[in-house]
């Protein structure tokens, strides 16, 4: 059974949390318990019926609040796919959470108020999913029950996102009607909306396709630790070298020509074991030790790939830049700290080319800093290479997290255009 991990997304108050709880609810996936203490909440506060949103909404901030602040994940599952769900903040001040719940989805969830349309931050988490290359998309109209189910208002909406959506490169979009609260097209098909003739949320998420999201194609394994057992009473693991890490892209097997980087050393792949046990077979997103033909100078931060497919070892890195930091702003001359992979460099800012206006995805190319929550495209360069793919190609190998060197803090992240 595969996974999908999915994010919602959307303006304040459009329902996000509602849905995630409705889902849990519906399709049987929460405890009696909890479902009690949901009630007992509800009642306290003097809402009439249950409030699902208090499911997910787990801080006491958010829950005195009536907001999400932080990400949730939950995990629920249907007789045909497992799920993990990131219920991300809707404030524009927690944008980079939603980034973060983002950055590792398969689909991301839309909402929209029926009442109020498209808002400035529906159009920025729409243009942030398809920044973050999450590979399929759904529009979900909620609150459609506040609008008397009238399907203009459902069209009207969706033509108008769909016109924005000409501006953005999203592979797979799809536009749902729903209630949140009453349950309208979450799990089952809804009477009340007799015009709508598609799946209803739960049937989309379950049936679509994501196998062929991954990149098979390019190897790329990058080393996250070497496991040495000097300590071992066994013989047999005295000579024992193996690679651990998990796989960004490609599939390996024993037998497979492998290259080296930052050497060039090709050798082979002897046996691959995934939690001590031999495997036949390894593939994205597996965490996996290799254990290779030949003894190779290999550390934390090296890349194993193909021969003749190799990622570039580049210093000069162009790229889309999501800034989080409220405390300094991002500009030319700046000095940061770079993750990418298993590797940490120090970088430098050479080049602000421009900022984005999410509402009009205009480029501003005067701009001289990046704010918070504040897109825009720079230049960097590094003290040392890291193998790198565009973030089009793989979002892990593609991606780059920016850090304080001071403080060790998070202040933004980076999806690689060119990387030379």
């Amino acid at each position: 059974m595969d996974i999908l991990r999915f994010a919602t997304a959307g303006s304040v108050d459009d329902g996000k949390s509602t849905l995630i709880g409705r889902l849990l609810f519906d399709s049987k996936a929460i405890f009696e318990d909890q479902l009690a203490a949901v009630e007992r909440t509800s009642r306290d506060r003097g809402e009439e019926g249950t409030n699902l949103a208090l499911l997910t909404d787990g801080l006491r901030a958010e829950r005195e609040q009536g907001i999400t602040i932080d990400v949730a994940y939950r995990y629920f599952a249907t007789p045909r796919r497992k799920f993990i769900i990131a219920d991300t903040p809707g404030h524009v001040q927690y944008t980079r959470n939603m980034v973060t719940g983002a950055s590792t989805a398969d689909l991301a969830i839309v909402l929209v108020d029926a009442r109020n349309g498209l808002t400035e931050q529906s159009r920025r988490h729409a243009f942030l999913t398809t920044l973050l290359r999450v590979p399929h998309l759904v529009l979900a109209v909620n609150k459609m029950d506040l609008v008397g189910y009238d399907q203009a208002v459902f069209e009207r909406i969706s033509e108008e996102f769909s016109s924005f959506a000409t501006k953005l490169e999203i592979q797979d979009l799809t536009f749902i009607p729903i209630s949140a609260l009453h349950g309208d097209n979450v799990v089952e098909r809804s009477a009340n909306m007799p015009w709508y003739d598609g799946p209803s949320l739960l049937h989309h998420l379950e049936h679509v396709h994501i196998a062929s999201d991954r990149n098979l194609i390019d190897v790329r394994f990058p080393v996250q630790y070497v496991i040495r057992p000097h300590a071992s009473s066994n013989p047999d693991l005295h000579d024992y070298r193996g690679y651990a890490g998990q796989i960004a892209g490609g599939v390996l097997k024993p037998g497979d020509e492998v290259l080296h980087l930052p050497s060039g050393f090709a050798t082979k792949i002897r046996a691959i074991e995934k939690a001590g046990k031999p495997v036949t077979e390894a593939f994205a997103p597996m965490s996996v030790t290799l254990l290779l033909d030949d003894d190779v100078d290999i550390s934390r931060g090296d890349l194993i790939c193909r021969p003749n497919n190799r990622p570039a070892a580049a210093q000069d890195i162009e790229g889309m830049v999501c800034w989080m930091s409220a405390d300094r702003p991002l500009g030319p001359r700046s000095r940061l700290v770079v993750k990418h992979t298993t590797r940490t460099v120090k970088a430098i800012v050479t080049d602000l080319h421009y900022r984005i206006d999410v509402n009009t995805l205009h480029r501003d190319e005067s701009a001289e800093s990046l704010g918070l929550n504040e897109i825009g495209r720079i230049r960097m360069r590094l003290t040392q290479p890291v193998f790198a793919d565009p973030y089009a190609r793989n979002r892990l190998t593609g991606g780059m997290i920016l850090i304080d060197e001071a403080t060790n803090t998070t202040l933004g992240t980076v999806m690689i255009t060119e990387a030379r």
